[in-house]
C-alpha cells in the first residue's frame, strides 16, 4: 500500500508539516481527505505519494476520499505558502472546495439566472487588434495593457476570452471588488452568458460549491472575481486577466496575505498561460517590469480638462466658489457630478479649543470620527460614543469640528443646491451589497445628481453624462506617511477624472492645498508616462519596490515591551536583508503593535526565515499573548 504526506487542513504553526497516511492506490496529489488527526478528525490534501513512511513513523489510514484539488493548484498553493511566509496549511485552504455539507436543491445564484449572449462585439482599433492579437498568439508571459479610460481596454479582455474559447482554452477575469464593477460584469455575463461563473464573497457556502462545481466539470470556462477567483479550478487555462491592476484591493489583508496579481502570474507560469494586467494608471512595479501594450487615448472622445482649485486663496471649505458654481451648471444642465472626499462621516475629529485634547479612541491610538447621528466612532475597532457636549480633560464647552468627511459634505451640499439629488457611497450609506447596487443603479438613471463619497466612487464606474469630477480634498491622501502616498493620489485623481465627459464635454476639479505638488500637477496633464518615470527615479533612490522587496512583520500584544522584545529577538535571526526597526506604531483594538521591515531581493527567503523563526518562538509568544504576522510585499508601512 502506498503512503502520502498530507497537510491537515488546520491553521496553528505549531503543526505547520506533512503527516503520513496510508492511500489506496488510486489516490494521488490534490486528493482532499478525511483523516484522524489527534483525537479528533480534520479534512487535508494530498501534497506527495511516497513508498514508506518516515522511520519510527507509524502512519494511520486515511478515512475517505471526499473531493480533490488540481494538482496545479497544490502547487501553486505549497508556492504561495513559502513566498508570503504562511503555513502550507492556509495556503492549500484557500484553493480547497468549501467543506461540503447536506443541503436542498436550490436555484442557481441570481447572477447566473437568465443570463443572454451576445453577439455586438465592438470594432476594434488597430491598438486594440495588436493587443488581442500578442495576448492570444504571442506565447505565454506577463504584459500591461495600458490606455486612458475609455481607451477599450474591456473590449481586448472580452475579444481574447473569445479567442481562448475557440482554441479550447479557459479563463479568469480579476476585478478588484466585485460589487463595484457592475459594468464589467454585466458585459461579460452579456457576451458569454451561462460559460460565466461568478465567484464573490457575498454568495452562501451552497452556491460557493455550486459554482466551484461548474467550474471544475468544464461547464463554466470563464471565471470572473475577486481575489480568490485566481484560484478557481479551470483546467486548461489560457488566460488570467487583471483588471485595474493599480488597485491595493488585490492583496489580502489576513494570513496569508497573498497579493493576487504576483499569485497571477506565478499561476500563469504553472498553466503555460497569458497574465495581462490592465490599468490606466499603472503600478510603477508593473510599469517597470512588463511587457506594454498601448492603447493610447480614448476612443471617440477626449480626457476633459483639469482645474486645480488652490484651497489657500478660497474661503470656502469642502465647498469653494469654483466647485460650487460648477456643480450649479451640472443642476441648470440636469447632468451629473462625482465628487470624492476620502473620510467618511462630518468630521475626522472633535478637538478642544481650550486646553488642545482630541478626543480619542480607548482601544486604538487615533482620533474618534463626528459622525451625522451625534456619534464619535473609531473606523479601525468600531467603538463608539455620544459626542459630549464638554470637554472630557477640561469641561470647556469650546470644542471644534476638525475638517470635513462625507456627511457632512452631503450636508453642505443639499444647502447650497437644493435641486441636486444626492446619492451618498461611503461604508456607512453602503453597509450591504445590495445597498451598493441599488445605490449606483439610481445615479446611472438619475438626472440632475450628485454621486459623492469615498474611493468608491473612482473605482471603474461608466456613467453616461457625467459632466463634472472633483476631487474635494487631495491632500487627505498626500499627506499619509506612506511611500506609496504619492503613487495612490495620482491614481485616485486620474481614475477619477476618468469617470467624467465620456459621451458630452466634462471637466474635472481637484481642491487642494498643494497645487505644486508632483502627483497633482502630473495628473492634471494626464501625463501619466512622467509621473510614473519621476517616481521610479525616485524609488530606485530609496530602495523601494520595484528596486528592492519589503517584508513586514509585525507583532502585536498587551503591553510594548514584549512586543519590541519579540522583534528583535526575530532581528536576531533573520540574514541577508536590511532591516529597519524595530518601529512601534499605532496602538490597535487594544494591542501594542511594533514592526520590523525588511528590505530585500529575495523576499521568499527572508519570509521563510521568518516563518521559521515564528513557528520555533510560538509557544513562549502564545504564553505571552503575542500574535504576529508576515507581510510580504505589503502595500503600505
Amino acid at each position: 500500500m502506498p503512503y502520502a504526506e498530507v497537510f491537515p487542513l488546520v491553521t496553528a504553526r505549531a503543526v505547520a508539516r506533512a503527516f503520513t497516511y496510508e492511500v489506496p492506490d488510486e489516490v494521488g496529489i490534490g486528493a482532499i481527505v478525511r483523516v484522524p488527526f489527534g483525537r479528533s478528525r480534520a479534512r487535508g490534501i494530498v501534497t506527495e505519494i511516497v513508498d514508506a513512511p518516515p522511520e519510527g513513523v507509524e502512519a494511520r489510514p486515511i478515512e475517505a476520499v471526499v473531493g480533490e484539488v488540481p494538482p496545479t493548484l497544490v502547487e501553486l498553493a505549497l508556492w504561495l505558502a513559502d513566498y508570503y511566509g504562511s503555513t502550507p496549511a492556509r495556503a492549500l485552504a484557500l484553493v480547497a472546495p468549501v467543506s461540503p455539507k447536506r443541503r436542498k436543491e436550490q436555484a442557481p445564484p441570481a447572477e447566473r439566472q437568465a443570463l443572454g449572449g451576445e453577439a455586438e462585439p465592438a470594432e476594434l482599433s488597430d491598438a486594440q487588434r495588436a493587443a488581442i492579437a500578442r495576448i492570444v498568439d504571442g506565447g505565454p508571459g506577463n504584459v500591461l495593457l495600458h490606455g486612458a479610460t475609455g481607451s477599450g481596454k474591456t473590449e481586448v479582455y472580452l475579444q481574447a476570452c473569445a479567442a481562448m474559447l475557440e482554441r479550447g482554452f479557459g479563463a479568469i477575469i480579476l476585478v478588484p471588488e466585485i460589487a463595484l464593477a457592475p459594468q464589467t460584469v454585466g458585459r461579460v455575463r452579456a457576451r458569454f452568458g451561462d460559460r460565466v461563473a461568478i465567484v464573490h464573497s457575498a454568495l452562501t457556502d451552497a452556491e460557493r460549491r455550486d459554482e466551484r462545481e461548474r467550474i471544475a466539470r468544464g461547464e463554466a470556462r470563464i471565471v470572473v472575481g475577486a481575489r480568490s477567483a485566481v484560484f478557481a479550478p479551470i483546467r486548461g487555462l489560457g488566460l488570467i486577466v487583471v483588471d485595474e491592476e493599480h488597485d491595493p484591493s488585490y492583496k489580502q489583508d489576513s494570513d496569508p496575505r497573498y497579493d493576487a496579481r504576483t499569485v497571477a502570474a506565478k499561476r500563469a507560469a504553472l498553466e503555460g498561460a497569458v497574465a495581462v494586467y490592465g490599468s490606466a494608471t499603472p503600478r510603477p512595479e508593473s510599469w517597470a517590469a512588463l511587457e506594454r501594450l498601448e492603447l493610447g487615448g480614448r476612443i471617440g472622445a477626449s480626457l476633459p480638462p483639469v482645474r486645480v482649485v488652490d484651497l489657500r486663496r478660497e474661503a470656502g471649505y469642502p465647498l469653494s466658489a469654483p466647485l460650487l458654481d460648477a456643480l450649479r451648471r451640472v443642476a441648470e444642465n440636469r447632468s451629473k457630478a462625482i465628487l470624492l472626499l476620502n473620510r467618511r462621516g462630518v468630521a475626522p475629529a472633535l478637538h478642544c479649543r481650550a486646553c488642545g485634547t482630541t478626543i480619542r479612541c480607548p482601544n486604538c491610538d487615533v482620533a474618534l470620527v463626528l459622525h451625522g447621528d451625534s456619534s464619535l466612532r473609531c473606523h479601525h475597532c468600531g467603538f463608539a460614543r455620544e459626542a459630549p457636549p464638554l470637554c472630557p480633560a477640561c469641561g470647556s464647552p469650546d470644542l471644534a469640528r476638525l475638517g470635513a468627511g462625507t456627511q457632512k459634505l452631503e450636508r453642505d451640499l443639499a444647502r447650497e443646491l437644493p435641486d441636486l439629488e444626492l446619492i451618498r457611497l461611503d461604508a456607512d450609506a453602503v453597509a450591504k451589497p445590495e445597498q451598493l447596487a441599488a445605490s449606483l443603479a439610481r445615479f446611472a438613471e438619475a438626472k440632475g445628481a450628485v454621486l459623492l463619497g469615498t474611493q468608491m466612487v473612482a473605482k471603474g464606474h461608466h456613467f453616461a453624462g457625467v459632466e463634472l469630477a472633483a476631487v474635494v480634498d487631495v491632500d487627505t491622501g498626500l499627506g499619509l506617511p506612506d511611500f506609496r502616498a504619492e503613487e495612490r493620489t495620482f491614481q485616485l485623481i486620474t481614475q477619477l477624472a476618468g469617470r467624467s465627459g465620456r459621451d458630452a464635454p466634462g471637466r474635472v476639479l481637484v481642491q487642494t492645498f498643494q497645487p505644486e505638488a508632483r502627483p497633482v500637477v502630473h495628473a492634471a496633464r494626464h501625463d501619466v508616462q512622467r509621473f510614473l518615470t519621476e517616481e521610479l527615479e525616485r524609488r530606485r533612490a530609496l530602495e523601494y519596490p520595484p528596486f528592492a522587496h519589503l517584508v513586514r512583520i509585525v507583532v502585536a500584544g498587551p503591553a510594548i515591551e514584549p512586543v519590541v522584545r519579540a522583534l528583535d529577538e526575530l532581528k536576531a535571526g533573520v540574514k541577508g536583508a536590511e532591516l529597519l526597526g524595530p518601529a512601534a506604531l499605532l496602538r490597535l483594538r487594544g494591542k501594542h503593535r511594533a514592526q520590523l521591515v525588511a528590505k530585500t531581493t529575495q523576499p521568499r527567503r527572508i519570509a521563510s526565515q521568518a516563518a521559521h523563526l515564528l513557528s520555533a518562538a510560538a509557544p513562549a509568544m502564545r504564553r505571552a499573548g503575542l500574535t504576529a504576522v508576515v507581510d510580504v510585499d505589503p502595500q503600505s508601512l
